[in-house]
């Protein structure tokens, strides 16, 4: 039986936008505040005593930023992929996080807002990463830095669940999330 792929999903530290109560999604430019960067050392520091071969980041500026702090206390270099993107929320991005109450459909995972990505998308997308990761993973620990609505996903799918019973509560900023994925 072949072994397990262990990933160590981490959530990038705190942005200006997660401080500002701001939708983000797949919006690029958005830096992480002086607490993110804090966020990210530590979790950097929690990540190098479980010692990962790999390590992959989202595409999204707040990821890579937390990527470099791992990158530095690891000493692995980092590869992105779009794959780890958050999930896209088209039209709603940059408004205040408080509308979204007024406008989704939480009963709905093929709900999407203009332009953006529904939640069976979201799912879609990052099991097709996973399954490609565990056909032909870069080592037997890969630490991912990515978001929150990605990390849920990737729970669900590490579950056998579809995007219907995503998890409902998102991971902290800065947080490790473990997960094993069999083959």
């Amino acid at each position: 039986m072949a072994r397990p792929l262990t990933l160590l999903l981490v959530r990038h530290g705190q942005s200006e936008w997660n401080a500002a109560g701001l939708m983000q999604g797949q919006t690029r430019h958005v830096p992480l505040t002086e607490l993110g960067h804090a966020q990210a050392a530590t979790a950097a520091r929690e990540l190098a005593a479980l010692r990962p071969g790999a390590l992959v980041s989202s595409d999204l500026l707040r990821a890579t930023q937390t990527a470099e702090h791992v990158a530095r206390r690891t000493g692995l270099p980092y590869a992105t992929s779009p794959a780890l993107r958050e999930q896209g929320y088209g039209v709603l991005e940059g408004r205040p996080s408080r509308e979204l109450w007024d406008v989704v459909d939480w009963s709905d995972p093929h709900w999407a807002a203009d332009g953006g990505e529904s939640l069976a998308q979201l799912h879609g997308r990052v099991a097709a990463y996973l399954a490609r990761l565990c056909a032909d993973p870069p080592a037997d620990v890969v630490a991912l830095v990515t978001h929150g609505d990605t990390i849920r996903a990737a729970q669900a799918v590490a579950a056998g669940l579809g995007p219907e019973a995503l998890p409902a509560v998102t991971p902290h900023n800065g947080s490790v999330t473990r997960l094993e994925l069999r083959p």
